[in-house]
């Protein structure tokens, strides 16, 4: 898969009289380290609107010191619960619902009183894995959305996905290189532009600023750039989880 490829698909969407559209969310934030300021000047410099999972229990204040991006709630403590063997994930299913629930909440409260109007109370989950049995009462710990990873199905809550992760975690996990993330993004927009994944979810864009490699952070420049020229629409996380 190459940018050819790509310019051909947006052209196809373009043909058809639509736009496509995309979105930014970028995982584990908590502190200001060097890449994530790197991150927060590439969103500026791109004029790529950035969706920042932070870890509510593990953020300082520091972080959100000029905050230019829109802060999502990325679970509570980014701590594995799971069983021995089974993948990772903050919110097992031997978890009682009350307990995590309770957590929810606290995470929520503490976020919101740090990131303030930047603050958007929708989930996204450690792992992209959340216990399903959960997302009904999410609004009762005041959260409206929730984002994991892949097409999103009817559900009972506002679920705005991610698609397009450019980590090869099961690998070097660094960049998974250009051909690969190109045929993440490609496959999702020919699934919506066809009908076969929801049209109306944009294509998400995944990134992890703490693991980026050179490799990585020159994708993204490039990304974003043809995505813009080729008339693309970057919404931001404020729209996609409307109050």
């Amino acid at each position: 898969m190459n940018w050819r490829a790509l310019e051909e698909e947006l052209a196809r969407w373009r043909h058809a009289g639509r736009t496509p559209d995309f979105w930014w969310r970028d995982d584990d934030a908590a502190t200001p380290t060097p890449p994530l300021r790197r991150l927060l000047s590439l969103s500026a410099k791109s004029g790529v609107p950035l969706a920042l999972a932070v870890i509510p229990l593990g953020a300082v204040p520091e972080l959100f010191a000029e905050m230019s991006a829109c802060v999502l709630m990325h679970g509570t403590d980014h701590c594995n619960r799971a069983a021995s063997g089974a993948k990772k994930t903050e919110f097992p299913e031997a978890e009682a619902e009350d307990a995590a629930l309770a957590r929810l909440a606290s995470g929520r409260a503490r976020l919101a009183a740090l990131a303030g109007p930047a603050f958007v109370p929708a989930l996204a989950p450690p792992w992209n894995r959340f216990k399903q049995s959960l997302v009904p009462k999410l609004a009762e710990v005041g959260l409206r959305g929730l984002s994991r990873y892949g097409p999103r199905a009817a559900g009972d809550v506002l679920e705005v996905n991610t698609h397009v992760d450019i980590i090869d975690w099961r690998g070097s996990r660094g960049f998974c290189g250009e051909a690969a993330a190109l045929e993440l993004a490609l496959t999702h927009l020919a699934a919506r532009r066809t009908g076969k994944a929801d049209a109306a979810e944009p294509t998400g864009l995944l990134t992890h600023h703490a693991v980026h490699d050179a490799g990585a952070w020159d994708f993204l420049d490039d990304f974003f750039d043809r995505t813009r020229r080729l008339g693309a629409r970057w919404q931001e996380a404020a729209a996609l989880f409307p109050s």
